[in-house]
């Protein structure tokens, strides 16, 4: 048996375990760049890694600060331009890249651009970036959903998957045949996409978790796989190896900010900053502190 292992890290493993030797994959900041080291450490050492900035075949070392950190690594193949990055992925070199959800629809259509109207939204959203252009051509995308949700219609639409279902993505003439989203990854389990109708079903659900449990997020008439079956428990190398390359993501951005606002907020911590004429005041209503004032130089 295993030692325990938090959801963080469910997600990051099974993401891992969608990347095989000789598969080339982009991979974003966060967890898709965590599940990328440890396919290429413990699964996959054929794979190559890559990043949309350019950096093609890296060697991880430490979780990268921005998509274009050359620190972050041991050493690459080649470096490009994020221009010819994108142009490889347009030439059907990608096999698979990862995108995060804020919303997506029954046919993996997503939303990462806005929650409510666009003109007068509840929330902005980071927007496409480099979602859209992938997950219209590698030739298979693997999503993650840790906070966002499913929806019947999106507020808006920002990256293609399967349109209306059905063989509709592939008649558009846009997008190269067969490509799409393949599988999404959320705290309830696993959910792929029918052959044929491209609408969403559930596949496999995490420990301890019930269809009924994982059937509860969703808005529509949510179909299950007639296997339907319990994802593999990680291992204790799996669970080691993302512990020591990046401990943050094993507990999530939120209980992050909290450790490190605890730590700030330690007596004597920001000596440094008030010696300096400097005051740090706390905003409790968003977990966060301000640093208020000059220095002179």
């Amino acid at each position: 048996m295993s030692k325990p292992y938090t959801l963080n890290e469910l997600l990051i493993i099974n993401a891992a375990r969608e990347i095989h030797d000789h598969e080339v994959a982009v991979l974003g900041i966060g967890l898709p760049m965590v599940a990328g080291a440890l396919a290429k450490s413990l699964y996959a050492p054929q794979a190559t890694l890559m990043m949309e900035s350019g950096l093609v075949d890296f060697k991880p070392l430490v979780p990268p600060q921005h998509i274009a950190d050359a620190h972050c690594c041991q050493g690459f193949s080649y470096a490009t331009d994020l221009f010819t990055a994108f142009t490889m992925t347009y030439a059907g070199y990608v096999d698979v890249c990862f995108l995060g959800v804020a919303q997506v629809d029954k046919y993996g259509n997503l939303n990462t651009t806005v929650i409510g109207d666009y003109y007068h939204p509840q929330k902005r959203l980071p927007g496409s970036g480099g979602a859209a252009d992938f997950i219209s051509y590698a030739k298979r995308t693997v999503l993650t959903m840790r906070g966002g949700e499913f929806v019947n219609k999106l507020d808006y639409l920002t990256s293609p998957g399967y349109l209306d279902g059905g063989d509709s993505r592939d008649k558009s003439g846009l997008f190269p045949v067969g490509s799409g989203p393949s599988l999404l990854i959320t705290p309830k389990g696993l959910f792929k996409f029918d052959p044929k109708t491209k609408e969403m079903y559930l596949a496999q659900i995490h420990p301890g978790v019930t269809v009924a449990d994982a059937k509860k997020d969703v808005p529509w008439d949510l179909k299950v796989a007639p296997d339907v079956s319990v994802t593999q428990p990680p291992n204790d190398r799996e669970i080691d190896f993302i512990r020591r390359f990046a401990p943050g993501e094993s507990v999530g951005s939120k209980i992050r900010s909290e450790v490190a606002l605890s730590h700030l907020l330690k007596p004597g911590f920001l000596q440094p900053l008030s010696e300096n004429g400097l005051t740090v005041a706390e905003d409790k209503s968003s977990s966060s502190i301000r640093v208020v004032g000059e220095t002179s130089c």
